[in-house]
């Protein structure tokens, strides 16, 4: 796969961070080439849109966009390119991340993003590489490895919770 980012990872600011960086973490782990940028729907839309819209020619595959409060970000982005757009709803404000998720997940028909859950940046890297696995031979490798782990991790313990009764 090289060096050259696959993923493209945007989030509306700064205080975004600490939910966002999880979202390379995973990334980094999986072994996938990745760019990190804060672009804001609403403080920066012609940025947003620019980057949007010039993703694919760059070489991304994947677009994640977390943002919290009005949430927006990810169907801006959406509505400059057909690349497959998963966003991360991040809790915030008065409502606790339920206003960020509703604005993610409610899309109109034919400009759709895929969304995980309230502060599911892992899971947004998990999807980005399944959707890249399709591709890649070696993203793929690296998450079947992965579930392998976490099954066998789990696996016995179900006998060992004996709740007696």
């Amino acid at each position: 796969m090289g060096d050259k980012p696959l993923v493209g990872i945007l989030m509306g600011s700064e205080s975004d961070l600490p939910v966002m960086e999880k979202c390379s973490d995973v990334l980094k782990e999986m072994g996938v080439a990745h760019e990190v940028r804060i672009s804001s729907a609403h403080r920066t839309p012609e940025q947003t849109a620019r980057y949007a819209a010039g993703a694919r020619g760059r070489g991304i595959e994947v677009l994640i966009a977390g943002a919290g409060m009005a949430a927006h970000l990810a169907g801006a982005i959406a509505a400059h390119t057909t690349l497959p757009v998963i966003g991360v709803p991040i809790k915030s404000g008065e409502l606790g991340g339920l206003d960020a998720l509703y604005s993610t997940v409610q899309m109109p028909p034919g400009i759709p993003v895929a969304t995980v859950a309230i502060n599911g940046a892992k899971n947004a890297a998990y999807l980005a590489c399944a959707i890249l696995s399709i591709k890649y031979p070696d993203v793929r490798d690296r998450l079947d490895r992965f579930r392998e782990k976490t099954r066998a991790g789990l696996e016995g313990k179900f006998e060992v919770l004996d709740w007696g009764g």
